[in-house]
C-alpha cells in the first residue's frame, strides 16, 4: 500500500464516514479521523472500519484543525492526503494514485486534483468553474493557510504537479442543511472580502515563504478581482456567466437551483452582510472588528 496517511475532519458525519473510509482504504496506508466531539455515531463507525480517531475541539476554523492534525498525529508516511468526510475519489483517480505515487520525482511535494460536485444527487458538469485543489503533499512539506474561508494547502518547499483524475464532493444531507451551512459560510466569506479591502487581519509567518499551486493562486487572483466589483451586481453577473454563458441551464431544475443558490443567492447574502457591516461601521477598521465580534462572535 502507498505510504499515504489520509486525514479526515469530522463532526456528525455518520451519513458519510463509512463511504469515505472505505474509499480511502484503497489508496492509503493509514486513516486518521480528527473528530470535533460528534454527538452521533461517527466515531463508532470510524473505529469499526479501522480508522484511528483523535478528538480536538473545533475553533470555527478548518485551517487550525488541519494544522493541529499535522502537528499532533503520529504520521509516519511519506505523503498526507487531506479528505473531507463527504468526499471520495473516483476509481480512475485511485488507480492513478496507486500507479504514479511511487514514481513521483523528489522535487515534487504536492499533488493537485480536480474536484467535482454533486447537488441534489446530480453531478454538476455544466456551468461550473473548474476547481483544482492541492490535497496530497509530502509530510512536513505542506501546511494549511490560516484563513477564514477558501483556505488551501500550501507548500513549505518543493513544487506541485497535477494528476488527471478527479475526486467528488457528494453530500447526502438535505437542502435545508446546505442552506444553513452556506448562511454560516457567508459571514466568513464576508470577512475575507472585507479583509481584501481593509487589511483587517495581520498576515502570519511573514518570514516564511509558502508556495501556492498555480490553480489556487489563479483562484485567489480572481477573488481579488471579484472583490473590486460593485456589491450585488457582482453576484448577479457571476450567476449569468455560469447559468447562461457556461450552459448551466442545460442541467435541468437541479442545475438552476445549484447556480441560483450557490452562484447568486449565497454571494448576494455575502454582499448583504458586507453592506450591513459597512452601513454600521463605514471604513473604520476597529469598528468593523468590534461589530464582527459583538454580532457574529468573530475575533480578528
Amino acid at each position: 500500500m502507498n505510504s499515504i496517511s489520509t486525514i479526515i475532519l469530522t463532526y456528525n458525519e455518520e451519513k458519510h464516514i463509512e463511504r469515505c473510509i472505505k474509499n480511502a482504504q484503497r489508496f492509503s496506508k493509514y486513516i486518521y479521523i480528527v473528530d470535533s466531539f460528534s454527538s452521533d455515531n461517527t466515531v463508532k463507525i470510524a473505529e469499526s472500519f479501522g480508522a484511528k480517531v483523535y478528538q480536538n475541539k473545533w475553533e470555527n476554523n478548518h485551517a487550525k484543525q488541519v494544522n493541529w492534525a499535522l502537528k499532533n498525529l503520529p504520521i509516519a508516511t511519506e505523503w498526507v492526503f487531506r479528505l473531507d468526510a463527504d468526499e471520495y475519489l473516483t476509481d480512475e483517480l485511485i488507480l492513478e494514485i496507486n500507479e504514479k505515487t511511487p514514481k513521483i520525482k523528489p522535487n515534487i511535494s504536492g499533488i493537485v486534483f480536480e474536484r467535482k460536485m454533486y447537488f441534489l444527487d446530480k453531478l454538476m458538469i455544466k456551468g461550473m468553474i473548474q476547481m483544482y485543489m492541492l490535497r496530497m503533499f509530502r509530510y512536513q512539506k505542506g501546511v494549511c493557510e490560516d484563513r477564514w474561508m477558501d483556505e488551501h494547502i500550501v507548500l513549505i518547499e518543493g513544487e506541485s504537479m497535477m494528476f488527471d483524475g478527479y475526486f467528488i464532493d457528494h453530500n447526502l444531507n438535505p437542502l435545508g442543511w446546505w442552506i444553513e451551512k452556506h448562511n454560516n459560510y457567508s459571514i466568513r466569506e464576508a470577512v475575507e472580502l472585507l479583509n481584501l479591502e481593509f487589511q483587517l487581519i495581520e498576515p502570519k509567518n511573514k518570514t516564511v515563504k509558502l508556495v501556492m499551486s498555480t490553480d489556487a493562486q489563479s483562484k485567489r487572483d480572481k477573488k481579488e478581482k471579484y472583490a473590486s466589483m460593485p456589491l450585488f451586481w457582482r453576484s448577479f453577473i457571476y450567476f449569468i456567466y455560469r447559468y447562461v454563458f457556461k450552459f448551466g441551464f442545460t442541467q435541468g431544475k437541479e442545475g438552476f437551483l445549484w447556480h441560483f443558490l450557490q452562484g447568486w443567492w449565497y454571494r448576494t447574502l455575502v454582499d448583504a452582510k458586507i453592506f450591513e457591516i459597512k452601513k454600521a461601521c463605514g471604513s473604520d477598521k476597529e469598528k468593523i472588528k468590534k461589530f464582527l465580534n459583538q454580532n457574529y462572535n468573530i475575533r480578528l
